[in-house]
């Protein structure tokens, strides 16, 4: 891949910060990104990722070092959540706020850049009126019409199919400016990335490697063994002198000279021991326990709404979807199609075309994570989740999630959205559900847990209706029945 790239557009001067004293995100990290380079930030959830981009938009400022940019360069960012104060707008409005002056190509160039994240959509329509899913790629197109020098993008790839990552892909290939990706898509970040910033969640510093993504993970994975290869011989070394110094400290002379040589030796051999980087902890292999007293099917599908020219229209479904235990339904459709709207009536018991056997307990996992009370801690969130709640195995289960005692104390909004994704799946452990109800259950998922993930779901005894976008993890999980509201 040409790495012709210009001048430094990013730089970064040992950098540190915290949101509370003594908890370190960033510890004098130092790194640059040049003109036209595609950067992946790479690290563990929670690590700080977009932390960097809050810091480079200056949204937040270091408390230590400082940031540095290119003189007039401008900077887009694609949030994941859309703002309240946009849902009213038009398609038309909503692009046209971010430009100072009229621009009398305007729809047109909505039009293209819609095309980009693979979404159609007239101008006179609503953003309220768009699904989830939908407005996550109106935010990725309202970072890409503004044609950065340095675009930011956080998991630009949540809720796109396979075409649209293909359209997002070749565009970002194309892109003649700076790419700054927070992505955990593997395949897709291999495509285009020319050089990765590692985020050390442990000694919370930022290492900078220049290759592709898959290269990268190799050097790292290196680095981390020689790192402690280096400190284990340090450390037989350490010891070995402690012992002699121990030996030789009581006898007289010459034996309490080399005894002080000794000191000296251990405390250079301990200055000489390396931070080790840590690579991401993988969480480990879990069940979902399910709801035991059901009978029969769980679920009924004989119609659903799917919107056709932007107008709902109700399809009858002959003979009616049953989705029993041990059953898992993967519904699919083309973007826009209603996946996300029928899943959120399912939950809610609103479907007037579906049919919930009485008395199954719904787990559901909101690709936006709405459902979750951002102002509840994570402690409380899991413990909502037990009828008889047990403090050790809520602390249990969110280890077993990598949401230590600390991070269960934080309240549910200042999580990471990669933490939001395992929270979820915490939550679903403690509630023993009779039925999942599943929407882009790997959106932000870190992707070394993706496997982890798919074998819980293929082993839940109850009932599951999956939407997702993600093939690689839809290929690792046994489907029963497909839906596919495209074909209705």
């Amino acid at each position: 891949m040409p790495t012709n790239h210009g001048d430094v557009i990013v730089r970064f001067d040992e950098v540190s910060f915290q949101y509370v004293i003594d908890k370190p995100i960033l510890n004098e990290a130092s790194f640059s990104a040049r003109e036209n380079a595609k950067i992946t930030i790479m690290g563990q959830n929670g690590a700080g990722k977009s932390t960097i981009f809050k810091l480079i938009t200056g949204e937040i400022k270091p408390t230590e070092g400082s940031v540095h940019l290119g003189i007039g360069k401008t900077i887009a960012i694609a949030t994941q959540v859309m703002k309240r104060e946009n849902l009213e707008k038009t398609i038309e409005t909503f692009f046209g706020d971010v430009f100072e002056k009229k621009s009398y190509d305007l729809p047109k160039r909505i039009k293209d850049v819609l095309a980009v994240v693979h979404l159609n959509a007239p101008m006179d329509k609503k953003i309220k009126e768009f699904s989830g899913g939908q407005q996550a790629r109106l935010l990725l197109a309202l970072a890409l019409i503004q044609s950065p020098d340095i675009l930011l993008l956080d998991e630009p790839t949540n809720n796109l199919d396979a075409e649209g990552i293909e359209h997002l892909t070749s565009f970002l290939i194309a892109y003649p400016k700076t790419c700054i990706v927070i992505s955990h898509d593997a395949n897709f970040l291999n495509s285009f990335t020319d050089g990765v910033l590692y985020l050390d969640s442990h000694i919370h510093k930022v290492q900078q490697y220049v290759g592709d993504y898959y290269t990268v993970l190799y050097e790292i994975e290196a680095q981390i063994e020689r790192e402690r290869a280096k400190n284990a011989q340090l450390k037989r070394s350490i010891q070995d002198r402690k012992d002699k110094i121990n030996f030789f400290a009581n006898k007289g002379g010459k034996m309490r000279k080399l005894a002080s040589k000794l000191r000296d030796q251990v405390e250079t051999a301990e200055e000489e021991m390396v931070d080790e980087r840590q690579e991401d902890k993988t969480i480990g292999e879990f069940t979902i326990p399910a709801q035991t007293d059901m009978i029969g099917a769980v679920v009924e599908i004989s119609s659903v709404g799917i919107v056709v020219n932007h107008k709902v229209v109700r399809k009858e479904i002959a003979p009616a979807r049953k989705v029993h235990k041990k059953e898992m339904l993967l519904i699919k459709g083309p973007n826009g199609i209603g996946k996300s709207t029928l899943l959120e009536a399912l939950a809610n018991g609103t479907e007037k075309g579906a049919t919930i056997a009485k008395g199954v307990r719904v787990g559901y996992y909101r690709q936006d994570f709405s459902g979750l009370d951002f102002d509840k801690t994570a402690y409380d969130s899991l413990k909502e989740m037990m009828e008889k709640p047990d403090n050790q195995e809520i602390y249990a289960t969110g280890a077993r999630f990598l949401l230590n005692g600390e991070t269960l104390r934080n309240k549910v909004g200042a999580l990471s959205e990669g933490q939001k994704g395992l929270l979820c799946y915490a939550r679903f452990v403690l509630q023993k559900p009779g039925l999942l109800i599943m929407d882009e259950p790997t959106n932000h998922i870190n992707f070394r847990h993706i496997p982890i993930i798919a074998k819980a779901l293929d082993s839940f005894e109850g009932a599951v209706i999956l939407v997702s976008h993600a093939y690689e993890f839809v290929e690792q999980i046994t489907i029963d029945q497909t839906l596919d509201l495209g074909t209705l």
